[in-house]
């Protein structure tokens, strides 16, 4: 029987080697066409990818009591965990095959609190990628366009 990598078992996606295999933004198309598995997060936290193109992603998630702290209003987790993911993958559709990133930083800016069972979109946008750093931004609206959040990241590329 063939080991399983750490990817196989605990992410449940493809592996990375298959990942690597081909650009940053195949693999997304992939994602949002279903060819490829969605990362357990998504699942975890309803939301999914539903606009792929270079330099930008889009995901759609549900304010679900679920992912609401103490004071009955939306984690602020929540709001990091989506815009990350719109940020983080607006930066992958600029990766090249055989080529990484990871997060160096990111900020998150709460402008409001989020409607519980409202529909948000997480809009992530490349603002720079480089050799070795890559910038990106993101923003947490609702269907009619209002700013709940907004964020910035750096990463790092090699």
């Amino acid at each position: 029987m063939a080991e399983n990598t750490f990817n196989d078992i605990f992410f449940g996606i493809a592996a990375l080697e298959e990942r690597l295999s081909v650009s940053g933004l195949d693999f997304l198309r992939g994602m949002k066409e279903g060819r490829m598995p969605h990362p357990p997060i998504s699942g975890l936290l309803a939301y999914r990818i539903v606009e792929v193109e270079e330099g930008r992603v889009t995901f759609k998630g549900t304010a679900g009591p679920e992912f609401t702290n103490p004071m009955g209003t939306m984690h602020g987790g929540w709001y990091g965990a989506l815009l990350d993911s719109a940020m983080a993958c607006a930066v992958m559709t600029k990766a090249e095959k055989g080529q990484q990133f990871t997060t160096l930083e990111y900020k998150v800016n709460l402008t409001r609190p989020f409607p519980l069972g409202e529909v948000a979109l997480a809009v992530g946008a490349v603002i720079h990628f480089g050799r070795r750093t890559a910038v990106a931004e993101a923003r947490l609206v609702d269907l009619r366009e209002r700013t709940y959040a907004h964020s910035t990241t750096t990463c790092m590329v090699y």
